[in-house]
């Protein structure tokens, strides 16, 4: 009778009424997979102008969706547990990423102009002709609309959240387990983007130090709404309104042609600013503002919280 209480207590925690944490995130895999070719069957019956934007909206869909199954049924918290509080304070840091993001992808495109390492080749480009710019490049802000709200849902308001709790241990702590959460986050956020075109053990490396950066909002706040700002123009302005290619891959419209003539350390080449040092620059500085930000209320820490779990 011991032995089958504690092998159940590998897959089941008494104190918290629930899944250990590494069964959570295996069955909100299976949930978000299974989510995500049901909704591209059915997705047949809509007319969608743009694949990519069906694609995106599809993922989605599938993600609020397994969210909110998994946060009933599996994590036992509501939705808002993911970091998607949307008080006032979520908007307000939603706008401060927003503008973050803007303003660092801008500045990286000043420099590499500036310096000669870039040139301008044209203005307005598109690459289908028969349809009209505005409608494109709308359809590229909402596409990064999708991916970021979604990337960010699921691996720093699922993943992350789901770590540190998981890794707290009375040893170790709240604070360690936190950090150590939103560090294999970050990795496993590289990684997947190791698949990318262009992509190399560098581009891995400067990706995973962009997860650091993006998952800096959500540890010191507990919301996800200056991360997903971030995370939306940061892509956006990069690949649609400067002419970057974003994480190795080329769009198809943007507001300004460029076309990138400088070293690929310092630029990042054909994978993008995050490759170069120019990005990695862009993201201290980055980190440095969003402590300001934090620290402007007086409350500049870590949300330890976060690690515990609050049935």
């Amino acid at each position: 009778m011991n032995f089958i209480k504690s092998l159940g207590g590998i897959f089941w925690s008494r104190n918290e009424k629930r899944f250990r944490m590494v069964w959570r995130l295996l069955i909100f895999s299976l949930l978000l997979f299974g989510l995500m070719m049901l909704f591209s069957t059915l997705s047949g019956i809509i007319n969608f102008t743009n694949a990519s934007s069906m694609l995106v909206f599809i993922i989605l869909l599938a993600v609020l969706t397994a969210l909110l199954i998994a946060g009933k049924w599996i994590d036992r918290r509501e939705i808002s547990g993911f970091g998607l509080q949307l008080s006032r304070a979520w908007w307000q840091d939603f706008g401060f990423g927003l503008t973050l993001g803007a303003f660092l992808m801008g500045a990286i495109f000043l420099i590499t102009w500036l310096t000669g390492n870039l040139q301008i080749t044209g203005y307005f480009h598109k690459v289908t002709l028969n349809s009209p710019f505005m409608w494109q490049f709308l359809d590229a802000l909402f596409f990064f609309i999708c991916v970021g709200i979604y990337e960010e849902l699921i691996l720093r308001g699922y993943l992350l959240i789901n770590l540190a709790e998981g890794l707290k241990i009375n040893w170790l702590g709240k604070k360690v387990a936190l950090i150590t959460s939103l560090i294999i986050s970050s990795i496993i956020f590289g990684v997947l983007h190791i698949v990318n075109p262009n992509a190399s053990w560098i581009s891995t490396i400067t990706i995973s130090l962009a997860g650091v950066f993006l998952g800096l909002g959500l540890v010191l706040t507990g919301r996800l709404g200056l991360p997903i700002g971030l995370h939306i123009t940061w892509n956006f302005f990069q690949g649609n309104v400067f002419g970057f290619p974003v994480s190795g891959s080329r769009f198809r419209v943007s507001l300004i042609e460029t076309e990138l003539t400088g070293s690929y350390w310092l630029t990042g080449g054909a994978f993008g600013p995050e490759a170069g040092v120019l990005g990695l620059l862009a993201m201290i500085i980055g980190c440095i503002l969003i402590l300001l930000w934090v620290g402007r209320q007086g409350n500049l820490a870590l949300k330890k919280e976060l690690s515990e779990y609050i049935g």
